[in-house]
């Protein structure tokens, strides 16, 4: 994680406290993150310096506007302008972190092929808190590669659940 990234949730963070909604602001840029990450055309679209920062911010204006607080579209609208959106799934991820840290629990990134309900997403923290000893927040993201089962990542531990992982064991111990 560089420097700089954590200077920006840093300021995600202490705006997002001054405001009042920092669990919201969190997951939302979590989730523009995840949206920026799994579309080529407006990742390269909000990095294009060649693209006038001004239009760069309508951009996120217009995909935002209505969908998440107002104070997530400006962050992230302050994020592009500064030319960091190649930063934003650092930023983002630090944000969730410290937001974590504050409420004295634990961030888990799980991957999965397809999305969780509500239920499983609540089951799978359950479980996840009792492995760990410690409440945990579960992030979810929809990952095709995974083929099926879960990939947990809570910090620096990495759970594989996945079929790849079990194909792969089984391969190697064949």
């Amino acid at each position: 994680m560089s420097e700089r990234s954590v200077s920006y949730a840093d300021a995600v963070v202490s705006v997002a406290k001054a405001e009042g909604n920092l669990d919201l602001v969190a997951d939302e840029l979590f989730r523009v993150a995840r949206a920026i990450e799994g579309s080529d055309e407006l990742r390269m679209t909000l990095s294009d310096r060649q693209i006038p920062a001004a239009l760069r911010q309508q951009i996120v204006e217009d995909l935002l506007g209505g969908q998440a607080a107002d104070i997530t579209t400006a962050m992230v609208s302050m994020i592009v302008a500064a030319g960091r959106s190649s930063d934003i799934a650092g930023i983002a991820r630090e944000t969730v972190e410290l937001n974590a840290r504050e409420r004295g629990y634990s961030v888990a990134e799980v991957r999965t092929a397809v999305a969780l309900s509500d239920e499983q997403t609540q089951r799978l923290a359950t479980a996840l808190s009792a492995a760990t000893g410690h409440q945990v927040d579960v992030k979810v993201i929809v990952d095709p590669s995974v083929m099926g089962g879960v990939v947990a990542t809570i910090g620096d531990e990495v759970i594989d659940g996945s079929v790849r992982h079990r194909l792969s064991q089984l391969r190697d111990s064949l």
